[in-house]
């Protein structure tokens, strides 16, 4: 396989897929990330060309671990060269990046993913072998998507130790704007917040470490990732701000947030009881099996180990 990008995202997957015993090589346009990398006793290069015709003369699964503004770059090139190739992601969008892999004619050998994993640090020193463990990590079953490719980017997952989730792209984008996205603006104002009272920072704990983790975020992938996702991010902050603004309302006029207060506690206890069943019985390639497996995964169903592929031999 061959993971173009060797950030704190692409090089965990570099690192995750070699200690489950795959091939695997990488690019990266900074000549420092691809020495450090091979300091660490990884295959890198800084020359894109050359790795991917290395992927189109093997096959390999092309892992996209880029962020959205150097999507077009890359599969431009990916087009030129290694067009035939088994194509996936792991940005944190899907309806963005499926619009552009549409655009550059690659959609019939691609299919998206995303960990739903990460750090609040960035490149190549920050990732690590074990950042996917037990991780939900999402393979798109979109209507275009080929059941050969989806089972070898699900086997990718399950080699980085995470669990997987289907989903449509679109469902994805509205899940993500609501979990990570909203949190990053959320954690954002509550860090401009803090930053304009001057006793703060000096009195700042636990709540305002775990509330603004995400804040320490390098801002271009903030905006990044925010930016592409614009149409599921707006109704989401919307509704956010709704909320803050009743609850404000209520404060002012009879002195409570009970509302606000107690509905959000309601719904964090429903997280922490949240069950994750085993998806198991779905062969996939099957009449109707991208509409199974996303309706699986919506309601909280999770892959731990490949499924039967109709007409494999494995």
């Amino acid at each position: 396989m061959c993971v173009l990008g060797l950030g704190l995202i692409g090089g965990s997957v570099v690192r995750a897929a070699a200690a489950a015993g795959r091939e695997v090589f990488g690019y990266n346009r900074s000549v420092e990330a691809v020495a450090a990398a091979k300091f660490d006793g990884f295959d890198a290069t800084a020359n894109l060309d050359e790795a991917l015709q290395r992927a189109a003369d093997s096959n390999a699964l092309i892992v996209l671990a880029v962020p959205m503004p150097a999507l077009p770059i890359m599969l431009e090139h990916v087009r030129g060269i290694a067009a035939e190739c088994p194509l996936t992601d792991v940005i944190s969008v899907k309806g963005a990046v499926l619009q552009e892999v549409q655009k550059f004619g690659l959609l019939d050998n691609f299919v998206g993913s995303h960990p739903m994993a990460g750090t609040a640090h960035s490149g190549w020193a920050a990732g690590n072998a074990g950042l996917f463990i037990g991780a939900p990590w999402v393979v798109s079953v979109d209507d275009h998507v080929d059941a050969h490719v989806w089972a070898e980017v699900t086997r990718l997952a399950l080699d980085c130790r995470a669990v997987v989730v289907p989903a449509r792209s679109d469902e994805h984008d509205a899940a993500a704007a609501a979990i990570s996205h909203l949190p990053h603006l959320f954690a954002e104002t509550l860090a401009v917040i803090a930053g304009e009272v001057p006793l703060a920072f000096a009195l700042a704990a636990g709540s305002f470490r775990d509330g603004t983790r995400v804040a320490a975020t390098a801002p271009d992938l903030v905006r990044a990732m925010c930016e592409a996702n614009s149409a599921q991010l707006l109704p989401a902050l919307d509704h956010g701000i709704d909320l803050l603004t009743r609850a404000r309302d209520t404060l002012r006029a009879s002195g409570s947030v009970a509302e606000l207060v107690e509905t959000g506690h309601a719904a964090r206890m429903r997280y922490d009881s949240f069950s994750r069943p085993e998806i198991i019985t779905t062969v996939v390639g099957t009449d109707n099996w991208r509409a199974e497996l996303a309706a699986a995964g919506r309601a909280g169903g999770v892959i731990r180990s490949a499924l039967p592929v109709l007409g494999s031999r494995e």
